[in-house]
């Protein structure tokens, strides 16, 4: 049998109950990439700057929201939990980060493995139909700003991020009722890095991403951009009408540049995890050549680090598109300076 990435041959002591760990034969390419200089230092690097920056910035982001803010709006709902379930995600990247530098050799057992695996999905999930349900509330402001009033109260927004965590814990389900961890020679235990092949496991990734896949990622895509397309196209409309122009190009300009941002975030963060992988299982499923099992895979795992940047990336978007939060922030150091200010004076 052609050794692989994700083929391999299982090794069992037939004298021994099946409780013994199963031992996982990968090729030496695979072996030497996990335990090379990408997985081991710079994919934990860039994790640990993406911790220095997101924990500040989503820590005060959540208390604007939660705190600073009195009037409890549809959007401001929407991004306290965006910016709580950044938050969340971040604080358990160290464990991601110990696994890496200890060079792929997974200590922490397999209930800690499968909550992390599940928890990245979640967060991304979660991010991506909030981040579609930020757009589609300020749609309906735009749009309809005066019969929307009943639709966008408080209470139905909570109503729908309850909505939207349970789906996206509906989603991950799965993977946290799967095996998780391998033993893999010459590397150690791994955590969600190595799948069977010819197995039906493999066959039930391809239906789960598939589905996954559609419905948590492409459907948000394209309610976000035709959400973004249909608000440009109104605040043009309504410029026209106006005496001056300063003010509403403006606000097309923003409302370019946002959408501009979150349609990168989507390609960028999110798109090459569910699509790689989708990839990689399908590979898998119909028996693909060790070659392009390991680059897909590998792909993989950089599309993993690089999709966990919008948890710093969506603070920064918060920042820009909501002006009630620019001024609460604002006030906050302001205030800040003034109580110092006059302290000497005492």
């Amino acid at each position: 049998m052609e050794e692989n990435f994700i083929p391999y041959e299982e090794s069992y002591d037939r004298s021994i109950t099946p409780v013994i760990p199963r031992t996982l034969h990968i090729s030496f390419k695979s072996a030497v990439f996990l335990k090379g200089l990408m997985v081991t230092h710079i994919m934990p690097s860039f994790y640990i700057f993406v911790i220095l920056i997101s924990l500040p910035l989503n820590a005060l982001a959540l208390v604007t929201f939660t705190c600073r803010i009195k009037v409890k709006k549809p959007a401001v709902i929407y991004m306290s939990h965006l910016a709580c379930v950044d938050l969340f995600f971040t604080l358990l990247l160290p464990l991601k980060i110990h696994y890496q530098l200890n060079a792929s050799d997974w200590v922490f057992g397999e209930v800690a493995c499968r909550v992390l695996s599940a928890a990245y999905y979640c967060y991304m999930y979660c991010s991506i139909l909030l981040m579609m349900c930020i757009r589609v509330d300020r749609l309906l402001a735009v749009v309809l700003p005066i019969t929307s009033l009943t639709w966008r109260s408080a209470r139905k927004a909570m109503c729908v991020c309850v909505l939207v965590w349970l789906l996206a814990l509906a989603g991950t389900v799965p993977l946290l009722s799967m095996r998780q961890t391998n033993n893999v020679e010459d590397v150690g235990i791994t955590c969600h890095d190595a799948l069977r092949h010819y197995d039906p496991t493999v066959l039930y990734y391809v239906h789960l991403f598939s589905i996954l896949s559609c419905l948590y990622y492409f459907l948000p895509l394209v309610v976000t951009l035709v959400s973004y397309f249909t608000i440009i196209y109104v605040l043009s409309a309504k410029s026209e009408h106006l005496e001056t122009s300063s003010s509403p190009s403006g606000i097309r300009r923003k409302a370019v540049i946002m959408a501009t941002a979150v349609l990168i975030e989507f390609v960028v963060c999110f798109a090459p995890t569910s699509g790689i992988l989708l990839y990689h299982c399908v590979h898998l499923a119909t028996g693909g050549n060790r070659e392009e099992a390991d680059s897909s895979y590998v792909a993989y795992l950089l599309a993993v680090c690089l999709g966990s940047a919008s948890v710093f990336l969506d603070p920064l978007l918060y920042y820009y598109g909501s002006s009630q939060c620019r001024q609460q922030i604002r006030s906050v150091f302001w205030c800040r300076k003034a109580k110092r200010a006059k302290t000497p004076n005492k």
